[in-house]
């Protein structure tokens, strides 16, 4: 009898970050590049992790359509001009390659029923692709720059993100900007003390999540093993409609 295949680890690619000048050794160059916590949480996790650094956003579709899973890494401030707001004197400058970029994977992500997780950044930026905005300025959430602040996130009960972390929990985070109004179809799936929206979602069938803090700067790995999990489950699902 033949022997049924060895599942193998789920593909998730993670969006990178574009810099003009970054100095290692003796090299000062441009490079595409991600903090490596990101990758270490999804090996951890239980997946195999590449990397996505900006790309023309018309092959999103056959980027995604070879992964198993995506992840939006946190990073620059999104561009106001993005949801079609005034930009705050305190927002950072624009990155539009990575906002084109990264928009496109989403749009293509959700489209596709990829499993989908946004991080800080990331999150924000799944709320403008579905037509939310943002508060461009808050206190309390990064105030010395640089170093990642703790803060408790409460769930809110019967959503996916309670499912994952059903309980009052301590993150790591660092961040001014976050979510306003929501965008089309996404849940308030946790919140900060202060009423701060620090996980979205959208409820049904595909798995799309993000959340405002940093779990690859931490040891939780529940949020990212959950991601990698349906990405196992989606891919094997097609696998057996195929025979």
């Amino acid at each position: 009898m033949e022997e049924p295949p060895v599942p193998r680890k789920p593909l998730v690619g993670i969006s990178t970050y574009l810099e003009e000048s970054v100095k290692w050794r003796v090299w000062d160059l441009p490079a595409a590049l991600v903090p490596a916590g990101y990758p270490r949480l999804v090996r951890a996790s239980g997946g195999h992790a590449v990397l996505l650094p900006p790309d023309d956003p018309q092959d999103a579709a056959e980027v995604v359509a070879r992964l198993d899973a995506v992840v939006i890494a946190g990073g620059q401030d999104v561009d106001p001009v993005r949801y079609g707001a005034e930009r705050d004197p305190r927002t950072g400058p624009p990155a539009p390659e990575r906002d084109a970029w990264e928009l496109a994977l989403i749009r293509a992500a959700l489209a596709s029923g990829t499993p989908l997780l946004g991080i800080c950044r990331g999150m924000q930026l799944l709320n403008v692709a579905l037509g939310g905005t943002l508060v461009q300025h808050l206190d309390g959430h990064g105030d010395t720059v640089g170093v990642f602040g703790e803060h408790p996130v409460k769930p809110v009960p019967g959503t996916r993100y309670a499912d994952v972390v059903p309980d009052l929990d301590l993150v790591p985070a660092y961040h001014h900007q976050a979510v306003d109004r929501l965008g089309e179809g996404l849940l308030a799936s946790a919140h900060a003390e202060d009423g701060t929206v620090e996980a979205v979602e959208l409820p049904g069938e595909d798995w799309v999540l993000g959340v405002q803090w940093h779990p690859e700067m931490g040891q939780d790995q529940r949020v990212m093993r959950a991601l990698v999990q349906a990405a196992g489950e989606r891919t094997a699902r097609h696998r057996a409609a195929l025979h």
